[in-house]
């Protein structure tokens, strides 16, 4: 692998932004420096006038392999990811089959090691009845463990009083969670099935995924975690009533419990299905203004440690399906940085906090080894953003394997230009070299 000189970059690191030399040798960034002398077996890329960032870390996607690859695979949504300056991400169980042995978490990871651009690492899944399986994983190895406190594939339901509570007081590492009551949704889908039958407007998402779904259930992860000081992580937060079950006074490397934010909850709100219809659903529901602000508020005062995409691709064809028959989740993972981007374009968010919630915190958070910052020494994850170069999403630029996006049609101020995995440069002005893979993320635990 070649030695690599970024020239004139913007760091953006730490609550800072500086502007300094970077030199990348062996997958590791060797020297940060406001000068470093350029040798002849240097590739020089001068970075002028860019911002340099590490690369983030999504810590909740849904490649779909193995099982669903008609909708995705490891190889094409790693790429999507690359190209949107996603360089890590964690992938979640609910595949065909799901991830519930060890067996077929190596399974997942063997198709990462041979197909994945982007750095990986995938959940272990938790049922009714794997707590023993569950028990076997590897925290150094393995990002944490998901439950999912609601509806999901196959086997994945956890919804056993007993088996929870033996997740919560044994589980040693970093468990995931997904929370909707599933009998609050089962009550609110009968209430409306006998209104509307098959054909209900997808304007009542929200209110058979409703608020009250969600902070049963969180609420009830959130006691859990601290009857048995387990270390929570709550996926994908979609009401305003749900943040005050977590706090923002302790610092997040001393933190049990703490809650996530997606690119989707922070952009689109209720008046958005109108026009977007179900591209726009996802599970939990996109849900009221009021809702979207005061998640975005959280993300800035600290209630909030994360942000992630839950990227989760489906065919066009079942997207446009009736509202039981059309799937929920949708392709996000190119585009997350550059909405992040158009929020501070707008105002409404500041680069230094993008990096805090999106690259430093989920490799703080995941005890992530050498990841997630700009710093001599750690791996060379970066990504180079040019933020005045406007670019239109349309059918012809979008990579995931779907070929849609709720974004299409949107025109977004700043564009990805460079992207390094592992001191790699996988992507360059929309060209990708994929003779070098990415790599297993480990974890310092």
């Amino acid at each position: 692998m070649s030695s690599i000189l970024i020239t004139n970059a913007k760091i953006v690191n730490e609550g800072k932004i500086t502007e300094a030399d970077v030199l990348i040798k062996n997958q590791h960034i060797e020297k940060i420096n406001l000068h470093i002398s350029a040798d002849t077996a240097y590739k020089i890329i001068d970075a002028k006038g860019n911002y340099l960032l590490p690369g983030l870390i999504d810590d909740q996607v849904h490649f779909r392999e193995p099982g669903l690859t008609h909708k995705a695979q490891i190889f094409t949504e790693s790429r999507a990811a690359v190209a949107g300056g996603v360089t890590s991400f964690m992938e979640m169980p609910n595949t065909v089959p799901n991830t519930l042995t060890q067996e077929l978490l190596e399974d997942k990871y063997n198709i990462g090691q041979r197909d994945s651009l982007a750095n990986y690492s995938f959940f272990m899944g938790a049922s009714n009845d794997n707590l023993e399986e569950v028990l076997k994983t590897d925290a150094r190895k393995v990002c944490g463990v998901k439950v999912f406190m609601g509806s999901s594939t196959g086997n994945m339901l956890v919804d056993n009083q007993k088996t929870l509570e033996g997740i919560f007081s044994k589980v040693p590492m970093l468990i995931a969670t997904h929370c909707e009551d599933e009998a609050t949704i089962r009550k609110n889908i009968a209430k409306y099935k006998d209104q509307f039958g098959e054909d209900v407007p997808i304007e009542y998402h929200p209110i058979i995924r409703s608020e009250e779904a969600c902070y049963i259930s969180s609420s009830m992860a959130v006691g859990l975690a601290k009857k048995y000081n387990s270390k929570l992580h709550v996926l994908h937060i979609s009401t305003a009533k749900e943040l005050g079950l977590f706090e923002n006074k302790t610092p997040l490397n001393q933190k049990r419990i703490t809650a996530e934010a997606c690119i989707h909850h922070l952009w689109f709100n209720d008046t958005d299905y109108a026009k977007k219809g179900s591209f726009i659903k996802w599970n939990p529901a996109v849900k009221a203004k009021s809702d979207q602000e005061a998640i975005l508020k959280a993300v800035l005062d600290g209630t909030i440690d994360v942000i992630a995409t839950d990227h989760a691709p489906h065919t066009k064809e079942e997207k446009q399906g009736s509202y039981f028959k059309a799937p929920s989740g949708g392709p996000l993972v190119q585009h997350s940085l550059v909405t992040l981007l158009e929020m501070y374009h707008q105002g409404k968010i500041s680069l230094e906090q993008i990096v805090q919630k999106a690259c430093h915190n989920p490799a703080i958070l995941f005890d992530v080894e050498k990841r997630g910052f700009v710093k001599e020494g750690f791996y060379a994850d970066l990504v180079l953003a040019d933020l005045n170069k406007p670019w239109k999403v349309s059918t012809d630029n979008i990579l995931s394997k779907c070929g849609w996006s709720p974004f299409e049609g949107t025109t977004f101020k700043s564009s990805i230009t460079h992207t390094w995995v592992s001191g790699h440069l996988a992507y360059s002005n929309g060209k990708f070299e994929e003779s070098t893979m990415g790599m297993r993320l480990s974890f310092d635990r």
